[in-house]
């Protein structure tokens, strides 16, 4: 499918999961309030209802279309002549894309993204690469310019995320806003 634009950007402020700490589960130390909240057991107050353990949640609650990120430079030919011609790009660069998060996310990222294929039955990954060589042909249409964007397309996510405490209660929920790898692919467009 050619498009008429390039690929958007993400609107959130959302930055990308470190490789290393996708299984991690995250910590907030600007917040406090957290551990003001009681977390005692039914023996500590017999009154008092027990939930398990203190732990972060993350719910999905909206499913985006899936998102560009571009590996290397966008790719351009433009067609000077009368008739249709086929334009031929290949990607130039390696690179890899992984999972793309706002703040505030009280679970790991691996565990997010485990909770978003549950919801959306949807094969996602924690990074995929794009690499170099992979080409694509397309006609490009008289004095038209079509233009190419090798990378990975990720799947926009929204959820909500929040630290449930041993006696049920909850903190604030914060909607999370991700971008989870899908699939390697080419981005076209004419102009």
């Amino acid at each position: 499918m050619i498009n008429t634009a390039p690929p958007a950007e993400p609107e959130e402020d959302v930055t990308d999961v470190p490789e290393e700490s996708v299984s991690q589960e995250p910590t907030d130390p600007g917040n406090s309030d957290d551990e003001t909240l009681p977390t005692q057991k039914p023996s500590d107050s017999p009154a008092a209802e027990y939930c398990g353990p203190t732990r972060g949640v993350y719910r999905a609650t909206s499913k985006g279309g899936n998102k560009h990120k571009g590996v290397g430079p966008t790719l351009s030919n433009y067609n000077n002549t009368s008739r249709t011609a086929e334009s031929r790009f290949e990607s130039e660069m390696t690179g890899e894309v992984g999972v793309a998060v706002s703040a505030g996310l009280k679970v790991s990222a691996s565990a997010m993204v485990a909770e978003i294929e549950g919801t959306y039955n949807v094969d996602l990954s924690m990074k995929i690469t794009a690499k170099m060589g992979v080409s694509v042909r397309v006609d490009t249409p008289p004095r038209k310019t079509t233009n190419a964007k090798f990378g990975v397309f990720r799947l926009k996510n929204t959820g909500k995320s929040y630290t449930q405490y041993s006696n049920c209660s909850t903190s604030e929920k914060k909607t999370i806003t991700s971008y989870s790898p899908i699939k390697v692919g080419w981005y076209l467009w004419e102009s």
